[in-house]
């Protein structure tokens, strides 16, 4: 098939630190390619493919000082996509529901994966005007919000299993990986770690935005000799990160709709402690690949347990759900189901 995989310009595809949606694009485009179809990625010009790449801008918008309006550029890369319909057999959006009113007057197979939350009320009005419109959920929680869209398939998210090494030996300190907001719960990972006695070490980006919570909630607590702050990590540097960890912790406070460094910790064998809140439950197995908990004390008391969980374990559901394999076979389907839908309309009228 020709394929095109339109993706958001904050980062690159794959992005140089931090950005889940633009890790994700990436491992799907490349597979891709490498099962024989044409495809074609719209991404920032610093981004790194075998596909071919239509570059728009030059560099992901996170690294462009000058840039102030990321709206205003990812409405010129939507341009570039919309003069080139008629070469594609599928266009694959994972741009929000940016490009909705340009799908509903230009004839093409399109979908959309919604990656972020989508339990706004501006997410209500936007998809009661849009429900023709075809998406893909991440999850089965991030649907609840929205009955009302035209949902094709739930498709889990899936990564490259050679670039994070299995560790079947557990380290010695717990890991925070992610961004620094309330959202994502540091200051509950900070006081489970200092109430379990176990060092903490937080791998995490702080956006401009999340400036004042940075300084005013978080950074008092990070003299504490327990609490080791490393800052944003790269990849690479991804994989000793969590897989010397004991157990990663993710004490979300919001509807998460994945949690991608869920699987990236199974995948270096190492369990999860969770808070129950959004896609939780769907990606991890109480007992099994780590604790599902409902407060900081049962956090507390899951890190005195992880010697139950076994890294092996957590590895092989790593390889059976989450590989980026498995996620292309789905998305696969829903590209064939979606024209052949379209195919039979055509040939009713």
């Amino acid at each position: 098939m020709k394929i095109a995989q339109v993706a958001p310009i904050t980062e690159s595809v794959p992005p140089k630190l931090y950005g889940g949606t633009e890790r994700i694009v990436s491992f799907l485009t490349e597979e891709l390619v490498r099962r024989g179809h044409d495809v074609t990625l719209f991404a920032s010009g610093d981004s790194q493919t075998k596909a071919r790449l239509c570059s728009y801008p030059d560099k992901a918008w996170r690294i462009q000082p000058c840039c102030s309006d990321a709206l205003a550029v990812q409405i010129l890369q939507l341009e570039r996509v919309f003069r080139e319909l008629d070469l594609y057999d599928i266009v694959h959006f994972h741009t929000d529901y940016l490009q909705f009113p340009f799908l509903r007057r230009l004839p093409v197979n399109h979908v959309t994966t919604l990656h972020g939350r989508l339990d706004l009320p501006e997410h209500t009005m936007i998809f009661n005007e849009y429900r023709e419109a075809p998406v893909v959920s991440i999850s089965n929680n991030q649907r609840k919000a929205l009955p009302m869209a035209n949902w094709q398939k739930t498709v889990y998210n899936g990564i490259d299993d050679s670039l994070l090494n299995f560790n079947p030996e557990s380290g010695c300190y717990l890991a925070f990986l992610g961004r620094i907001t309330a959202d994502k719960g540091v200051v509950e990972a900070i006081e489970i770690a200092m109430r379990s006695g176990v060092e903490l070490k937080i791998a995490a980006k702080v956006d401009p935005t999340d400036q004042a919570y940075f300084h005013e909630k978080v950074l008092p607590l990070l003299d504490h000799p327990l609490i080791n702050f490393i800052g944003e990590i790269n990849e690479i540097e991804k994989s000793d990160f969590l897989g010397n960890a004991a157990a990663l912790l993710f004490p979300i406070k919001w509807p998460e709709p994945f949690g991608l460094v869920m699987i990236e910790a199974l995948a270096c064998g190492t369990p999860v402690v969770a808070f129950n809140r959004g896609s939780v439950p769907e990606i991890l197995q109480n007992f099994v690949t780590g604790f599902i908990v409902n407060s900081i004390e049962e956090a507390i008391a899951s890190v005195g347990r992880l010697h139950l969980i076994s890294r092996y374990q957590c590895r092989d559901v790593f390889e059976r759900r989450f590989r980026a394999t498995a996620m292309t076979d789905e998305y696969l389907d829903v590209y064939h189901q979606l024209i052949s839908s379209h195919d039979g309309a055509c040939n009713a009228g």
